[in-house]
């Protein structure tokens, strides 16, 4: 068996970047930095690189995590108001000449997905996994495959009710933010909570909506795919109370048709751990066909 090397972690999100040395389930060192959201990715990595140049020589292979879409190395938004980034940009060969090392990139939440099944929530069994923090994502994994391209990118469903907007659009972080417009100025969705908590009506309404789509959303991929179970992550998937309004709106579903819901067990570091692993397995396939 491959002894585990230590991989550099990279997950950008929408409001995050966060650089981590991972070896298997250990996270040796982090670094993190707020994603510019505007400009070049091309500079938001180098600035990234820079930050944690020190770390050069202490890892092999880089694994990178981001928002959107990847396919074969190139890296395209899939929703702008979460992270709007040029078209097919070169993400695995842009790092390649900062690490100087081999890359693999893949959606975030896809690594999220892969990390969980494979050391938190998941068990190892057929599962989905979303996040719901800026925006939704998810990821599939059946039959110890994880599904790529655009398979789990639940948060880009489309409704009648909303013919311009995604799912995303009326759920996720950003949406509960924008709630509260009229009663807190300038409040963020962290700030949403902390109303709900304080007993206020209009922050508790927005948190049970926001829930209650998520439910249905779980119901809907329960008849889709029929996982053992629905793994959820994300800062306002695990921001407190959140997943019991979940499981709250689902209590009038039959037992038969209702998901079976799991808190993610390894928080943020999901897509991280998740991705290193990919990287590693990556790379520990190329040496093998030497």
């Amino acid at each position: 068996m491959a002894q585990t090397q230590t991989v550099l972690a990279i997950d950008v999100g929408g409001t995050k970047m966060l650089a981590a040395l991972v070896r298997g389930t250990e996270i040796v060192d982090t670094l993190r930095m707020p994603t510019p959201g505007e400009g070049d990715p091309a500079q938001w990595l180098a600035a990234l690189f820079g930050a944690i140049a020190s770390w050069r020589g202490a890892y092999g292979s880089v694994g990178a995590a981001v928002t959107g879409i990847v396919d074969n190395g190139h890296w395209s938004a899939l929703n702008r108001k979460t992270l709007d980034i040029p078209d097919a940009f070169a993400l695995t060969e842009t790092i390649e000449r900062l690490a100087g090392v081999p890359v693999l990139a893949a959606n975030d939440a896809h690594a999220a997905a892969w990390g969980e099944y494979a050391f938190g929530a998941g068990n190892r069994e057929d599962m989905v996994f979303l996040t719901i923090s800026t925006g939704i994502g998810g990821g599939i994994v059946l039959n110890g495959r994880l599904l790529g391209g655009l398979a789990g990118h639940f948060g880009q469903s489309r409704s009648a009710e909303w013919p311009g907007d995604t799912l995303e659009d009326h759920v996720s972080g950003h949406w509960i933010a924008g709630q509260a417009a009229p009663h807190q100025s300038g409040a963020t969705a962290r700030d949403v909570f902390a109303a709900a908590r304080d007993g206020h009506d209009w922050a508790k309404r927005t948190i049970e909506t926001s829930a209650g789509r998520t439910a249905l959303l779980c119901r809907n991929i329960q008849l889709a795919l029929d996982p053992r179970r629905i793994v959820i992550g994300g800062s306002i998937g695990l921001a407190e109370g959140y997943l019991a309004a979940v499981e709250r709106a689902l209590e009038p579903v039959p037992s038969r048709l209702r998901p079976s819901l799991h808190a993610a067990a390894l928080g943020e570091n999901a897509g991280v751990i998740g991705i290193a692993d990919l990287a590693e397995r990556q790379q520990n396939l190329r040496e093998n066909q030497r």
